[in-house]
């Protein structure tokens, strides 16, 4: 259930196809996914509890629907895990999910280069490297989850299944509380 928004000006609107502003949009749009855009005034004040706990409060959700983007490096290759911003990634569950011994974050200048985002604001949609992903299993109870919509300030509300869809994912249980 939502909490009304005490902040900034923020706008939720049904994405209409064609007006796609970020690689994250167009890959849905060419896919033909629905989603639904969320927009909100980011600030650089209190950002110790990091960019999805800000997007969770002033869009007005609870932490456990807003899902972050990390990448993790396996040795072999490079991973994404997408989890609630209420918790972490699991490396070790991350690794098993997608057959490897182990995983670590990889370096935050290697998931910018890769994915073509800032910190703040990677989707796990239209990275420039195309990467496994593996979703939190807890997001297949909702029938929407908000992510990243490729920046900071920008989210989108999408199924899980159709994000699983989309990128060719996996659902497993890689988040910790």
């Amino acid at each position: 259930m939502r909490k009304p928004y005490d902040g900034a000006l923020w706008v939720r609107k049904k994405h209409e196809r064609g007006t796609g502003s970020t690689p994250a949009t167009v890959q849905l749009d060419k896919a033909g996914i629905a989603f639904t855009t969320y927009e909100y005034a980011h600030s650089n004040d209190h950002m110790d509890d990091g960019y999805g706990v800000e997007a969770a409060a002033k869009l007005g959700f609870d932490e456990h629907r807003v899902f972050k983007t990390l990448m993790a490096d396996t040795g072999s290759e490079r991973v994404v895990g997408v989890v609630p911003v209420s918790g972490h990634m699991d490396l070790k569950a991350l690794a098993a999910a997608v057959g490897a011994k182990k995983a670590s974050m990889a370096d935050p200048k290697v998931a910018m280069r890769e994915s073509g985002y800032v910190v703040g604001g990677i989707s796990p949609l239209g990275q420039r490297t195309h990467h496994k992903t593996v979703l939190d299993e807890s997001a297949l109870q909702y029938d929407e989850i908000l992510l990243s919509g490729g920046k900071r300030g920008f989210s989108i509300g999408i199924n899980p299944n159709d994000l699983i869809a989309v990128l060719g994912a996996v659902a497993a249980p890689i988040g910790t509380w």
